[in-house]
């Protein structure tokens, strides 16, 4: 048989024989090339984590298929933010400018009586962050950079998950089966890839003993320069918070009550809970029950924390809520996502692939600071008061912080949490 080449200039005896001497001459003269080999992985989930990963893994060579249980990207949500390395992970996505077209920033935040009179004000900048978006508004923007060069499958999700020596036989609802290298959950708090991979929520789920509901209503309150407004009564906060210039506002409501069996997939009984908690409650709630009927993004879920020894398993791991939920309490949930995407994505890349040692040193580097991330909703029972003491106290702490020194702490402290981690150039 004539040899594959010969002397400089290769003779391509058929098609399958020349791509394996051209990559054998790649491999063999720039080794950094190895990390090329093909490596379909499938992300599951579609909010903001997912597409976050989708998109560093792209342009570090990888093939990507994302598949969402949703019929399409989710809108609404609640507003979220960025401080610190976060901050870093956009500018580096080159997002920044992206994002800010649809920035919020929060303004003043009052806490008023049943009669809508003001009795304390919150400090200025506390909820915002360097950078505040809309949730859904976020995770557009990652679709809109994402969708011509990822695969997205929506209106379907895992079953199933087989490993073998060589890659991952995944299951879909729909009933198909196909193969990839990799699987990553990113499909939040009830993760579904972390049951199939590492066994029951039950185990890693730890309640802090608040529920919460978010929808979008109109501004009936006539909010101006997204300013926002809490209302307190035992065991419940309730907000409203102006959006999108002013032309709607956000809902949320808050009761504390220990864990509870209810079905996070059926809005109408989540809408019932909710009905039922606050139905004999003062200020602007009863306008606010029913504009819940008439919204279409209406979220229901218990403020819980994911806790975990290990986010991996065999050629599964998890990121985001799935692998170390914070809860909204915290305010660290989506930058600890984004930061995690690009930590994760980059260790592919570092590790030429080699998931065993990518997955270790993604879990390395991001221990401590999803461990500070998580202390930050630490006394989420002052922020929904459940005693007669903790009501009256949290409402005369609120009426005296912007005039002390702990003002000053409570903005400071998250940006130390924030600022962390210590992001690698890959």
């Amino acid at each position: 048989m004539a040899p594959p080449f010969t002397g400089r200039r290769a003779v391509f005896t058929d098609l399958s024989g020349g791509l394996a001497c051209f990559r054998w001459i790649l491999v063999t003269r720039y080794p950094s090339f190895a990390f090329m080999k093909t490596k379909h992985i499938l992300i599951s989930g579609a909010s903001i984590a997912g597409p976050a990963l989708a998109y560093w893994l792209h342009r570090y060579g990888f093939q990507v298929t994302i598949v969402e249980r949703a019929p399409h990207i989710r809108p609404g949500g609640y507003a979220v933010d960025f401080r610190g390395a976060a901050m870093q992970v956009l500018d580096r996505m080159d997002l920044t400018g992206n994002i800010r077209q649809f920035e919020t920033r929060s303004g003043k935040i009052s806490i008023v009586n049943k009669r809508n009179k003001e009795v304390a004000r919150m400090p200025d900048s506390f909820t915002s962050g360097e950078l505040e978006i809309l949730r859904g508004d976020l995770a557009n923007v990652f679709y809109e950079a994402t969708r011509h060069d990822v695969e997205y499958i929506f209106d379907n999700s895992i079953t199933a998950i087989a490993e073998d020596a060589t890659g991952a036989t995944v299951t879909f609802l729909c009933g198909n089966t196909r193969r990839f290298d990799i699987v990553v959950g990113a499909d939040g708090l009830h993760s579904k890839v972390r049951s199939i991979a590492f066994g029951e929520e039950s185990q890693f789920s730890h309640h802090l003993g608040i529920y919460f509901a978010i929808f979008t209503v109109p501004n009936f309150m006539q909010l101006q320069n997204m300013a926002g407004l809490f209302y307190s009564s035992l065991g419940k906060r309730i907000g409203v918070f102006s959006a999108r210039e002013d032309k709607e506002a956000r809902a949320s409501l808050y009761f504390s009550a220990p864990a509870f069996s209810y079905s996070y997939r059926d809005t109408k009984v989540q809408q019932q809970i909710i009905r039922e908690r606050f139905a004999n409650d003062e200020w602007v709630v009863p306008q606010l029950l029913e504009y819940m009927d008439q919204t279409d993004d209406f979220y229901f879920d218990a403020a819980c924390q994911i806790k975990m020894d290990s986010w991996s398993s065999g050629r599964v791991t998890l990121m985001g809520d799935a692998a170390h939920c914070s809860s909204p309490l915290s305010g660290m949930g989506t930058s600890m996502a984004v930061v995690g995407a690009y930590v994760l994505a980059g260790e592919l890349k570092a590790a030429s692939g080699e998931h065993t040692v990518a997955f270790a040193r993604y879990e390395a580097q991001m221990r401590d600071f999803v461990t500070a991330g998580q202390k930050m909703a630490d006394g989420a029972d002052w922020f929904v008061p459940s005693t007669p003491f903790k009501l009256w106290m949290s409402e005369k702490i609120w009426k005296i912080l912007p005039y002390t020194p702990w003002k000053n702490m409570m903005i400071e402290m998250p940006m130390k949490v924030a600022n962390s981690i210590t992001l690698k150039q890959y």
